[in-house]
């Protein structure tokens, strides 16, 4: 009798012809991980190309695509590393392809690529209502640690001052990128944002808001305002990487922020703080923020995220 050929090859690294073969991946394995969640009616949209071709070239040598026989996609693992913080996301399994460990496959080989580059921090986001997803990282060693709230707050009409961005600082661009680097060195020792930063602003998807007193750097903001979803309109600025020296440091940084997404002409601005971090998070709430979502943040249990000695980092690991 003949059967189809299950047969897989992987993990290979994807070029960006690959992004459409992951979209579909990514939208139908997340819908349909949605509606066993109970949101039946909930279709995830395609990620716009811009967003992939991110997500590719962060992750470089830790994108990960396993395919069957004839090339087509069936699974992915976007493997990331900020210095020794390292980090999985997105990853998803074709659901016809579920089922058949192919899952904890990609899971173990992203965790062996990042104990080979040096990653000090070992982890990933998942749904907190997810109880299956949290057991299924669990018996891999991946322990529940704080929730990650993503907090959302509307631009106010009346904006101050604009901001310091890294665009247009100009011949200093070099400069400001390291001092963002030796800040975020000093808060939390071996975490390095400085290649997203930079691969930010060739793509030209996002910039760096950036707070500073005299010739110190006293905090920065990553953030994306390129639409997350294919076809959609740009409508927010989304915060991925933090550091702030002090409270007020934070406090200040927030206050640009508006400055930032009125000049991206957007509405609404987007940040993921991990809970870890409460005074941070109180002054959010306190500053008017609202909560939006939450994810839970599971770490290999010997390779945990300790939070900064001082100050404030906050690190999406989301693309």
């Amino acid at each position: 009798m003949w059967r189809p050929d299950r047969s897989l090859r992987g993990p290979d690294r994807p070029a960006l012809r690959d992004i459409e073969g992951l979209n579909r991946v990514f939208a139908d394995a997340f819908t349909d991980r949605y509606s066993r969640d109970g949101l039946v009616g909930v279709r995830v949209p395609h990620l716009s190309t811009l967003v992939w071709q991110y997500a590719l070239e962060d992750a470089g040598d830790g994108a990960m695509v396993w395919r069957e026989a004839d090339g087509r996609i069936v699974a992915f693992n976007m493997v990331h590393r900020s210095g020794v913080e390292g980090w999985m996301g997105p990853l998803a399994v074709r659901p016809d392809r579920q089922g058949e460990k192919l899952g904890s496959t990609m899971v173990r080989i992203g965790i062996d690529w990042l104990k080979s580059q040096g990653a000090r921090t070992i982890g990933l986001e998942t749904m907190p209502r997810t109880v299956e997803n949290i057991g299924f990282y669990s018996r891999m060693g991946l322990v529940p640690g704080p929730l990650t709230v993503t907090l959302v707050h509307d631009v106010p009409r009346r904006i101050s001052a604009a901001p310091e961005l890294l665009s247009g600082v100009g011949h200093q661009a070099a400069q400001r990128l390291e001092e963002c680097r030796r800040l975020t060195e000093d808060l939390a020792p071996g975490v390095d944002f400085t290649r997203e930063i930079a691969l930010t602003r060739d793509l030209g998807i996002g910039d760096t808001t950036l707070i500073r007193e005299g010739n110190e750097l006293l905090a920065f903001a990553l953030w994306h305002s390129t639409p997350l979803a294919a076809g959609r309109a740009k409508d927010e600025v989304r915060i991925l990487k933090l550091a702030a020296r002090t409270l007020p440091a934070f406090e200040r940084l927030l206050d640009a922020l508006h400055g930032t997404a009125a000049g991206e002409r957007v509405g609404r601005i987007a940040i993921r703080c991990q809970t870890e971090y409460a005074e941070a998070y109180l002054r959010l709430i306190g500053a008017g923020y609202r909560v939006h979502w939450t994810d839970l943040r599971m770490v290999l249990s010997e390779f945990p995220q300790s939070p900064a000695r001082h100050g404030i980092v906050l690190s999406n690991w989301e693309i």
